[in-house]
């Protein structure tokens, strides 16, 4: 058995770049140091730990499975020192080192990542990496630091802040209302083309809640449907007058500004749904995760 005593502990984090980054190549590029000295570090760490822990081939770079595990601990390892070393330094602590943040993509690309450009403004010695998905994304085993997520989160460990909320509302272009005249009440939405988004649980049910009198709810669901599985796609197919759709206020709030589109049923909307920023449970976060939050509830709040 290996003795941590023997292992040199500043290797973890080569590893785990090496891992994030996918070859010893990128990896030297993210850490400044040369692909022959990346590679040396980590022939010396697998004989320190007495195990494979990489794969190498002409083509590709692999983990093994003792590989993988390790990259989990090590994880782990490297996130409780820096939260030892958060706790002791304290709020005065630099923003610094690298940020990787994971967020929906049309949220990503119209709030978070001017967010991360107002960041290192503020905060030059810290570098950033957006990563945009509509697909889930595991913390740990993708190495992100803080995760923006919209609606109702699912039960986990992690811990989450709210940020803010938003809505979606019934939109269509002055093209579509042109040929198919305005709907008077949510019964009339069955009838007209309809701009779905396939990665929603029930992309074809529209559950409204009118905004005046007594909150009265109405679940309508479509038939006639532009189907696609980006948020993006479904605010373009808008646009281009191939059905209403039922977009979140901060991707369509500009359109409506400009006259592109035109809301449908103003009286009726979604209920209102959290934004938040989920990570990894630390009692002292990160002084580059806590900068993130503070960032994002500022825009937010001079949004609202």
């Amino acid at each position: 058995m290996a003795d941590v005593r023997d292992v040199n502990l500043n290797r973890l984090a080569i590893f785990v770049a090496v891992v994030d980054a996918g070859s010893l190549t990128a990896a030297a590029a993210r850490l400044g140091l040369a692909k022959t000295m990346v590679s040396t570090h980590m022939q010396r760490l697998e004989a320190e730990v007495g195990a494979s822990l990489l794969v190498r081939t002409t083509r590709r770079l692999g983990v093994t499975e003792a590989g993988r595990a390790f990259y989990e601990a090590s994880v782990k390892i490297l996130r409780a020192a820096e939260e030892a070393l958060n706790a002791v330094s304290g709020e005065a602590s630099p923003v610094r080192g690298t940020l990787r943040v994971s967020s929906p993509i049309d949220y990503g690309a119209l709030v978070v990542a001017p967010a991360l450009v107002e960041l290192r403004r503020t905060h030059p010695q810290l570098d950033v990496e957006l990563l945009c998905t509509d697909q889930y994304v595991d913390l740990i085993a993708d190495g992100i630091d803080v995760a923006i997520r919209l609606g109702r989160l699912a039960d986990s460990n992690y811990r989450a802040v709210k940020l803010g909320s938003f809505v979606k509302w019934l939109v269509a272009s002055p093209e579509f209302i042109g040929t198919w005249g305005p709907p008077r009440t949510p019964a009339d939405l069955p009838g007209l083309p309809f701009c779905a988004l396939t990665v929603l649980p029930r992309p074809l049910t529209l559950d409204l809640r009118r905004s005046d009198g007594d909150g009265e709810t109405q679940s309508v669901r479509c038939e006639n449907a532009f189907l696609t599985n980006t948020a993006d796609a479904c605010r373009a197919a808008t646009l281009a007058g191939g059905g209403f759709g039922l977009l979140t206020d901060f991707s369509c709030g500009g359109d409506l500004a400009a006259g592109r589109l035109i809301r449908l049923l103003p009286q009726w909307a979604t209920e209102s749904a959290s934004i938040q920023a989920v990570f990894p449970p630390t009692s002292h976060p990160p002084a580059k995760v806590r900068a993130l939050i503070d960032t994002l509830k500022q825009r937010l709040a001079g949004a609202a």
